[in-house]
Parts: structure tokens; C-alpha cells; sequence
């Protein structure tokens, strides 16, 4: 199962151009993900990255129309990508709890390199996922992209894992803020553990992260 072929589909109103349908647009995403995460998403321009990957500033225009779109391009392929991996470790499963608690694992570990998206560097996505990706909707065009679609894998793998906690508790009310605030929080308590280590408990070797927001979901729903 690990090897099945996976192609990951992003909304096509993100792009002008699909880049994964081609050689420079791969290489856009791959060396984006790179610039985004070492100079920040202020400081990173489409210029910096035509002349890093050898291509005029033009040529980056023509697949995206602004860095936010790139931007949330990247957040919807990590969405996507999480939301098969979801799928992929839970669909066989019967015994819900065991089922959320593989879900939370995915949500709040570190993530790996996926070998089958070789112009995608899972880990440093992730990176920026923890840093940056409340830039994608903090925005004051929030609501017509949200009409656009742009946000809709997000919010299906929020979906996903509140329906298992509904399968464990049927009368919890609140299934969406519990995941939801799961997910923020622990790109916050990442980003704190490297930046702002005294507002976490974070310790190297002992896992506190994903253990703390594991016990808050299955103590919350009792």
C-alpha cells in the first residue's frame, strides 16, 4: 500500500498553469518550498526565486499570479497529502478509537519525506505549514477565496477526524473546535519549541507534544 501510485489534485483556480504538469513548474514548487521556508514568506519574492531557479520572473507569473497563491497552493498540497495519508491508515480500521488515535498521530508528529513527490520536500513543507500557512486565510480576502474553494482541503480533513470523534461520542458538541484547535495548536507549540521555548513543556525525545494533544481529544470526548 505504500507504493500505490498517488497524484495529489489542487484546485485549479490557485494556478494559471498546473505546475506539476511540467518540468519548470516542478521545479518552481521544489525550489519554493526552499526559499519560502529559509526567507520567510515577507521577504521571498518571485524575482528571488527566478533567479535561484534560472528562469526570468515572467515564467513563474505565467503558473502563479501572486506569491499568496503560491502560498496557498503549497497549504492545499499539504492538505491533500494529509488527507491520503488519513485515508490510507484509517480506512481499514474498525475500532474508533484506535482509528482516532492513528488520525491525531498524523495530525500532531513531524512529518517525513513521501519518496513519491520527489520535487516536494515534505518536512520543509511542513516547516512552513507550522510558520506560515495562517498567512494563507489571515487575509482580507479570506471570504471570496473561501467561496474560490481555497480552503476546502483543510477543512475536509477537519471533517474527517471530527466524524471519528462523533463515532466515539455521538453527543460531543463541539467535534470541529476540538480538531481544529488541535491542529493550530500544535503548529504553535512547534513554532514555539524552536523560537519561544518557554511557553511549551516541549522536550527533546519525549513526544510531549503529540501526547498532550492526544490526552486533551480523548479526555474532552469522555
Amino acid at each position: 500500500m505504500e507504493n500505490l501510485y498517488f497524484d495529489i489534485k489542487v484546485n485549479a483556480a490557485l494556478y494559471s498553469k498546473d505546475p506539476q504538469s511540467s518540468a519548470l513548474g516542478k521545479k518552481i514548487l521544489k525550489q519554493g518550498i526552499l526559499m519560502l521556508e529559509s526567507l520567510g514568506y515577507e521577504d521571498f519574492t518571485f524575482k528571488k526565486l527566478g533567479k535561484e531557479i534560472g528562469s526570468n520572473e515572467s515564467s513563474i507569473y505565467r503558473y502563479f499570479d501572486s506569491k499568496h497563491t503560491l502560498l496557498v497552493y503549497l497549504v492545499n498540497w499539504y492538505w491533500s497529502w494529509t488527507e491520503y495519508r488519513l485515508v490510507l491508515s484509517t480506512h481499514s480500521m474498525v475500532d474508533p478509537k484506535r482509528k482516532l488515535e492513528k488520525a491525531l498521530s498524523i495530525l500532531t508528529e513531524p512529518v517525513r519525506v513521501d519518496q513519491r513527490f520527489d520535487y516536494i520536500d515534505e518536512e520543509v513543507l511542513y516547516q512552513i505549514i507550522i510558520a506560515e500557512s495562517s498567512k494563507a486565510y489571515h487575509t482580507k480576502d479570506v471570504d471570496a477565496e473561501n467561496e474560490k474553494g481555497f480552503y476546502r482541503t483543510y477543512k475536509r480533513v477537519v471533517q474527517r477526524v471530527s466524524d471519528m470523534v462523533l463515532l466515539i461520542n455521538p453527543d460531543f458538541e463541539f467535534p470541529h473546535m476540538l480538531i481544529s484547535t488541535v491542529i493550530e495548536g500544535v503548529h504553535h507549540q512547534r513554532y514555539f519549541s524552536k523560537h519561544l521555548p518557554s511557553l511549551t513543556d516541549f522536550e527533546e525525545g519525549k513526544n510531549n507534544i503529540v501526547r498532550f494533544y492526544k490526552d486533551l481529544v480523548f479526555k474532552t470526548i469522555q
